[in-house]
């Protein structure tokens, strides 16, 4: 990955929806070989897709908590089927396994308290393996979606 592939990576990361031809334009190149460098990164998996960040409270989707997970056991089993369940809550927008305690830090987000509680003695205290759940609540978003440096 050269300089220009960078260049293209940080445009799209400001703006997913540029046209080729812009693209182009603003990382120098002629159409063709910027075409080219663009499903190159595709393919190699640079690029993993294209969608809209879409704003939460939109959605009526306004309370954000990060939660904490540490495992009673975790062995093999027990982590597929722990992340499996977590992978069909549609409530858990991001899931991330740590290194040490706690275990695995889940970002969830709901309408309002009522909607978090229902979710936590429902589900996320019901998960396979689990040994304590604790949750902090998200005051504001500082820094969110901010592209990846390049």
């Amino acid at each position: 990955m050269d300089a220009i592939d960078r260049q293209i990576l940080a445009e799209l990361q400001l703006d997913g929806r540029l046209t080729v031809t812009d693209l182009a334009a603003k990382v120098r190149l002629s159409l063709s070989p910027c075409h080219r460098r663009l499903r190159d990164l595709e393919k190699a998996g640079a690029i993993r897709g294209y969608r809209a960040v879409v704003d939460p409270v939109a959605l009526g989707l306004r309370f954000e908590a990060l939660v904490f997970i540490t495992m009673r056991q975790e062995d093999r089993e027990t982590v597929a089927d722990f992340e499996a369940a977590v992978a069909r809550l549609p409530q858990v927008v991001q899931a991330q396994r740590l290194f040490g305690d706690p275990d695995y830090l889940l970002r969830v987000v709901t309408a309002d308290l009522e909607a978090y509680q229902q979710l936590y003695d429902e589900h996320l205290a019901a998960l396979p393996g689990v040994q304590r759940v604790s949750s902090t609540l998200v005051m504001k978003q500082v820094v969110d979606a901010r592209p990846l440096p390049t």
